[in-house]
């Protein structure tokens, strides 16, 4: 039978049958040599553990966990498995945005709701501990091994997840080191909109003159034309800004991102390669190692600046963490092959991609990667992801103190490599160096994951006690 087994008073064990996702996903993912497991055991000892001997058949939420657990195993960063909506809306989570921060949870944001309010929960404080669980292990037992790509920084997104309405109890330790419990609950269904979720562009001005562009959605239709009007018809800015860090879609949204970039750019820059697998039987016979043995390439393809509207040719960078994922990514890559700026922060995802959204039985859908991307020159960047060429980490509240240090080294070290030869690259890192020592960035504050740039302008982190 398919996905949507339900449970029986007196269930029949024979009604337990492999779902239909390895034939739906043989032929379609990029990744299958990759995978981390046999398919068909991996999935009967999903089974055994789900429903074993004398074991009472589980819930429909209890069952959708072990499929996830199922999925993960492909080791696809941008696998999804969307359940049907009557089970979808069983499943929920606290209205707490987390992030992983030196391999640690802490809370960045929160919806001011009425259960909120009484438990309140403190902007940058660390989850410690969940149900009287340390939290390093609460991640690590139950949530990571059901996360697409084993990523520790989605495991931790999603590590308040569970039966809706069901109450939390979490051990917080408060910016300032003292610590305190707080009572949650899951209440926001994965059918609901996230209460939290920002707009897809986010625009502030710097001092100075210099323009902060967060994007964090590239899929989304009106993203061109609002970075056009953030812009302008004659853009007269000391430098841009890029923010990627927290566009962590999928892999649509390619275009929009090439189009951005076409207004950045004076000369044609060469976009990533693709591949993707071509179906044939006759490698999936014993003789044939590669279950995937024919592909369909395409060369890299060129964004030409755009035409009709103003080019900046003024100094630019582009900051990225381990959440600018999916169609992000390869903009990261026409970036720098076009040599346009440097890209500051952190290595990025790794998960990119063309997906394809594959239809199950009784309403159940999978997302998968269909392509292969690589630079160029036929370095593939899935699963290792694109590194920065100014490396800057967000350290956890304990060390704010030496935040100011390693962002100052970090834009000492780029003032550096400077040549009389290279007079624009000279001239982004004297930008980049310029408004940060200006304005006394951080790593937690150029680089935050609580907000946009004016509200860490305005709330400075206090130092911990």
């Amino acid at each position: 039978m398919g996905l949507g087994i339900r449970r029986r008073s007196h269930p029949d064990r024979g009604s337990w049958r492999p779902p239909p996702i390895g034939r739906a996903v043989l032929p379609n993912y990029a990744y299958w040599d990759a995978r981390r497991a046999d398919w068909d055991s991996a999935f009967a000892a999903v089974v055994t553990q789900t429903v074993g001997r004398g074991a009472p058949p589980p819930s429909d939420v209890q069952f959708f966990r072990h499929l996830r657990r199922f999925v993960a195993l492909l080791g696809d960063p941008q696998a999804e498995l969307m359940p049907p909506p009557a089970i979808a809306s069983r499943v929920a989570r606290p209205p707490l945005a987390l992030r992983s921060i030196e391999r640690r949870p802490f809370i960045i944001d929160y919806d001011a709701n009425d259960e909120m309010r009484i438990a309140r929960p403190e902007r940058l404080a660390e989850i410690v501990a969940v149900q009287g669980i340390p939290a390093d292990q609460w991640i690590r037992d139950s949530v990571l091994p059901e996360t697409p790509g084993g990523s520790w920084g989605h495991a931790v997104a999603r590590m308040l997840e569970g039966e809706r309405g069901s109450a939390l109890h979490l051990l917080l330790r408060l910016p300032g080191g003292a610590q305190r419990g707080a009572s949650v609950t899951r209440s926001v269904p994965l059918t609901a909109r996230w209460p939290l979720e920002h707009p897809a562009l986010e625009v502030d001005t710097l001092p100075g003159g210099a323009l902060w562009v967060r994007v964090n959605s590239l899929a989304d239709e009106g993203l061109v034309q609002a970075f056009d009007r953030a812009l302008g018809d004659a853009p007269r800015l000391a430098g841009i800004v890029l923010d990627l860090r927290e566009a962590a879609g999928t892999g649509s949204g390619r275009e929009n991102g090439y189009a951005i970039l076409a207004r950045l750019i004076e000369r044609p820059v060469l976009t990533s390669r693709w591949r993707t697998p071509q179906y044939r039987p006759a490698y999936r016979g014993a003789d044939t190692p590669d279950s995937i043995g024919a592909w369909l390439a395409a060369p890299s393809d060129s964004i030409r600046p755009r035409q009709g509207r103003a080019r900046f040719a003024g100094p630019v960078a582009i900051l990225a963490s381990p959440r600018t994922a999916g169609a992000a990514e390869d903009l990261l890559v026409a970036f720098r092959n076009g040599s346009r700026g440097p890209i500051i922060g952190e290595t990025s995802a790794g998960g990119t991609g063309q997906t394809l959204l594959l239809a199950l039985p009784r309403g159940w859908r999978l997302r998968v990667t269909v392509t292969r991307d690589a630079f160029p020159d036929g370095t593939e960047f899935a699963r290792t992801g694109i590194a920065p060429e100014l490396p800057v980490s967000p350290p956890s509240c304990r060390w704010r103190s030496k935040s100011t240090m390693c962002w100052r080294d970090a834009m000492r070290r780029s003032s550096g490599r400077g040549s009389t030869s290279e007079p624009r690259r000279a001239a982004e890192r004297h930008f980049v160096s310029s408004w940060a020592r200006k304005n006394r960035i951080t790593p937690l504050h150029a680089l935050s994951d609580t907000s946009g740039f004016s509200r860490a302008r305005r709330n400075p982190c206090p130092t911990p006690g």
